[in-house]
């Protein structure tokens, strides 16, 4: 990387050129380096970088270079309208998830249609707060419980939520496997049940990226793949008020099998939901009104 020499000798443009041959050297995207730079930079790459600017992103860039994925390196990523700290304790926040919140909030105004007072909401297995995290900031009506197994991952999602601002108010968390972090007061009372838990099945193949850095616990629950996802359609109908909704994230090849385990547990009007790119990524599910 070219030496920084005396403070303020080069431009964070000049970095910026030879950031992006390196990162396509091994054919890594040219728009991360750019995102590197404006990091520590800013967005005026004509500003001159300064000793402890160039050491840092030469830092940035050396992690990118080694495999470690660009949202850890950055340390935030952004998902729908929130900006989530980020590092190999939680899953990357995913496109594929944006889509399954959607999902989710049109069951929500389904469910408050024609109803005053607040909705209540579970978000199992929450990682970085994404899901649980965007429901609470998008729709005011939403009291939110998050949960997690892991004290790590909890860690960073109370790390996010202190930087949601007020909806933060109407949130809380909870350490515990799937339905056993909750109050028993709350069986039966859920408005919305949405989980993305592991549904990755024990040898699939991944890309190193997701391999080599991600929480394995978070991704493979199990030869199958869908061990977490069976827990929580099962125990959807004794957590779910009348009329509640259950929205899961799993592999579109997931479907026609988790659908037909929800309409055994006695769930109705169920059906897949596309993500961006079309494909079914969420189970939607309703327990009778």
């Amino acid at each position: 990387m070219a030496e920084a020499g005396t403070a303020g000798t080069i431009t964070w443009r000049e970095v910026l050129a030879e950031s992006t041959e390196r990162l396509g050297a091994v054919g890594l995207p040219s728009q991360e380096a750019r995102w590197i730079v404006e990091e520590i930079g800013g967005f005026d790459l004509d500003d001159l970088v300064t000793r402890r600017g160039m050491a840092r992103h030469d830092e940035l860039l050396r992690r990118r270079l080694s495999g470690e994925p660009l949202q850890y390196v950055l340390g935030h990523w952004s998902f729908r309208t929130l900006d989530l700290m980020v590092d190999p304790r939680v899953l990357i926040p995913r496109p594929e998830t944006e889509a399954v919140v959607g999902h989710a909030l049109d069951e929500f105004d389904r469910i408050v249609a024609g109803r005053s007072g607040e909705a209540l909401v579970v978000d199992l297995g929450t990682g970085s707060g994404a899901i649980g995290f965007s429901i609470a900031v998008e729709r005011v009506g939403a009291r939110v419980w998050c949960t997690d197994r892991s004290p790590d991952a909890l860690a960073v999602a109370r790390a996010n939520l202190s930087g949601i601002g007020r909806p933060a108010r109407r949130v809380s968390l909870a350490e515990g496997s799937w339905f056993d972090a909750l109050p028993g007061d709350l069986r039966g009372r859920l408005d919305l049940l949405v989980a993305n838990p592991p549904y990755v099945a024990a040898g699939e193949p991944l890309p190193p990226e997701v391999a080599d850095w991600e929480p394995h616990a978070a991704l493979v629950p199990g030869n199958d793949g869908t061990e977490d996802l069976d827990v929580i359609v099962d125990g959807a109908p004794v957590w779910l008020a009348p009329g509640g909704s259950l929205v899961l994230e799993l592999d579109p090849r997931q479907v026609d099998r988790l659908a037909e385990r929800a309409s055994a547990v006695g769930l109705v009007e169920v059906e897949a939901r596309p993500d961006l790119a079309g494909s079914d990524r969420a189970l939607v599910a309703r327990r009778p009104a």
